[in-house]
């Protein structure tokens, strides 16, 4: 085998190194463009997530205030339970104080 025969069968050590170089910048591009994509879509996944749970929060919180009507009959209502015990418990333990005392002093 001549070594002209030798050249057009086989690359040169330069012409590999080029198409190493180009592959690899090929490959850079198609990492890049397929960071940007996954970035972008794990961003609007987020966003969805966030304004699911925000609104799910806010709907709990206004059926525990009682601002929005029970769902499916399952009452979760606090501010009721909250008053009753005032008016037991606090009212009663204020009625026990001696006011008299309080404003001879």
């Amino acid at each position: 085998m001549t070594e002209e025969t030798i050249k057009k069968i086989c690359y040169t050590k330069e012409e590999v190194d080029s198409m190493v170089a180009a592959a690899l910048a090929e490959a850079r591009a198609i990492d890049e463009a397929s960071m940007r994509k996954h970035n972008r879509d794990a961003t609007i996944i987020s966003m969805i997530l966030g304004f699911t749970t925000l609104a799910l929060f806010v709907d709990g919180l206004l059926r525990i205030l009682g601002i929005i009507p029970p769902f499916m009959h399952i009452d979760v209502n606090i501010l009721d339970k909250i008053s009753d015990r005032v008016e037991h418990d606090v009212i009663d333990k204020v009625r026990q104080v001696p006011i008299k005392r309080l404003f001879s002093n």
